[in-house]
């Protein structure tokens, strides 16, 4: 009992059954229905997304019995032998197994002779860039004066190894990666023509572990039928065991570890890395989904209007409970934390790491300014003053973290006393203000109040960039600068968040002038900012031991290097 794999089986014999490639499809359609064809064909593009389909297509287009089409009729003797794989004049040549110059001239050699059955001999050479440098100037020459008779298709994953010479001689159609809708919905298609069940977590889950190539995800089809034991009549493709095949995790898992972050609880968090472990997942997966989750999170905090899907994960609680300069950091922590995971002594405790950086590095001032586009930084206290801070970056700076450090002095220098280490320590609960009731803010009360709000996301932007004008009957005045006039999109969500701060409702109109002198609460942080960067400089530079080293032994200071010690 023979089994035919799907890949095989689902294999497109015409340009109407290929998923993806339009752009392809159209060009070769227009060079077969005008007569156009070019002599030599390059299709790039990575592992299984139709490469040798599109190719074999085209060589039964051009030798279809019933004549030259973008269509060839699939039931001639030419059609079905194209399609079996045994047709005389389609020539299939794996370069990889023939690299050397001789192959290449009993190639040359060959296509001197007319087809034996078609109107044109076909060459199709699968991954051309294994051909030898030797090979490629063979067959140059043939390449760029052929017979009549002859057409070159080559397929390859890695064209930047070919020879510009040979590149220049081609039409190249570059294939693109499939998405992950395109390889569902084929996936899908093939499920109900074979008559299986699924569920549709199982085909998203198979689709995105296919990484853009539809033959991948074919591949991946035939194994969790096998695993699970579905098949015609039999059971069905579920969630839970394609999730078990490929060592994925239920994104409320995600969700879950997600909680406990936001939390700051780090026995919640620990407990669900143990429940995971208890699935034997694969942790770089893990961490991917995790980075998915958190780009999820951003897009509702910054984008609310876009849509977004959910996935398990209680998108519009973590968006209100997390700072999107906090996100974007975690974001980038499972980023360099999958690239970092072989490194680690396990798999486990290189993924247990990456989630413990997240819980450390938390902003420790929960009334700080928010509006900054940077990163959040963690809280590192244990000294005053910004001599310290600097010292410590004189002396030593993060491998490929973003502080600069200053120039250190030359070897036979005198060392700088080292700073106090750093701690950091957790979150404390964001203040909220008492609700005022019925006194009515000035301009300095609504900066108090916007500052130890616990507004965020895009109506935090919105209040932090507002100037204040008055607040009176429940009715709150501000004035926008013409550039942030799209943040005025949030105004409602900034009216919904400040109703209980104002004892009750609040109506936010806006004014045209902002009143002289006035500030924002963005414009303050700035400026004070600005103030400790200047006491921090300054008292760097007075510093004797820095002093000495400069004038001793010729030590500078890298620009944009120092910064305050409780930055």
């Amino acid at each position: 009992m023979s089994y035919l794999v799907l890949a095989r089986k689902w294999r497109p014999r015409r340009f109407s059954e290929l998923v993806g490639q339009e752009h392809v499809v159209r060009a070769l359609t227009n060079a077969l229905e005008t007569g156009r064809v070019h002599h030599a064909f390059l299709f790039t593009g990575t592992r299984g997304v139709g490469k040798t389909t599109i190719a074999r297509i085209f060589a039964k287009s051009l030798n279809c019995e019933r004549g030259t089409s973008a269509e060839p009729c699939g039931e001639c003797e030419t059609c079905q032998a194209i399609d079996a794989g045994r047709y005389i004049d389609l020539l299939e040549i794996d370069a990889a197994s023939n690299t050397g110059v001789d192959n290449v001239r009993d190639l040359i050699e060959n296509a001197q002779y007319m087809p034996s059955r078609g109107r044109y001999k076909v060459y199709l050479i699968d991954e051309v860039h294994m051909l030898s440098k030797p090979a490629f100037n063979a067959l140059l020459k043939t390449l760029e004066e052929p017979p009549a008779h002859v057409k070159f298709l080559f397929a390859t994953t890695d064209p930047e190894k070919l020879l510009v010479t040979v590149l220049s001689r081609c039409l190249q159609f570059n294939l693109k990666r499939l998405d992950e809708d395109q390889i569902a919905g084929q996936v899908t298609r093939i499920l109900e023509a074979e008559g299986i069940a699924s569920e549709p977590g199982a085909v998203r889950q198979i689709a995105r572990a296919a990484d853009g190539s539809l033959r991948d995800g074919l591949s991946l089809l035939d194994q969790a039928l096998a695993y699970t034991g579905a098949g015609e009549g039999k059971g069905c493709l579920d969630d839970a065991g394609v999730a078990a095949m490929l060592g994925t995790v239920d994104r409320t898992r995600i969700g879950a570890l997600l909680d406990a972050l936001a939390d700051g609880d780090g026995k919640a968090l620990l407990d669900e890395v143990a429940t995971l472990a208890g699935f034997s997942p694969d942790w770089g997966g893990v961490l991917d989904a995790l980075a998915e989750a958190l780009h999820r999170i951003q897009v509702r905090q910054l984008v609310p209007e876009a849509a977004v899907e959910e996935g398990g994960i209680a998108l519009d609680r973590l968006a209100q409970a997390l700072r999107p300069e906090l996100v974007q950091l975690w974001y980038q922590m499972a980023l360099n934390g999958r690239r970092d995971l072989p490194l680690a002594p396990g798999a486990r405790a290189g993924f247990e790491m990456v989630v413990l950086r997240m819980l450390a590095f938390r902003p420790a001032d929960a009334g700080a300014d928010e509006t900054s586009p940077g990163p959040a930084q963690p809280a590192a206290r244990g000294g005053k003053g910004g001599v310290a801070a600097a010292r410590a970056a004189l002396a030593e700076a993060p491998a490929g973290g973003g502080r600069t450090r200053a120039a250190a002095p030359r070897a036979e220098s005198a060392p700088v006393a080292p700073a106090a280490p750093a701690r950091i320590e957790p979150t404390p609960p964001a203040a909220t203000p008492p609700s005022p009731a019925t006194a009515t803010l000035d301009h300095d009360g609504w900066i108090a109040l916007v500052r130890d709000s616990d507004l965020a996301g895009p109506a935090r932007q919105l209040a932090a960039h507002a100037v204040f004008v008055g607040h009176a009957d429940g009715v709150l005045r501000l004035a926008l600068p013409p550039e942030d006039a799209l943040l005025k999109k949030s105004v409602r969500a900034l009216e919904a968040a400040l109703a209980p701060a104002l004892g009750g409702r609040v109506q936010v109109k806006f004014e045209d002038v902002a009143p002289a002198g006035g500030e924002t609460l963005h414009q303050r942080s700035e400026r004070e900012r600005d103030a400790r960067q200047e006491a921090a400089e300054a008292g760097f530079l007075a510093d004797p031991g820095v002093r000495r080293l400069m004038q001793r032994h010729g030590a500078t200071v890298v620009p944009d290097s120092i910064r305050p010690h409780d930055d």
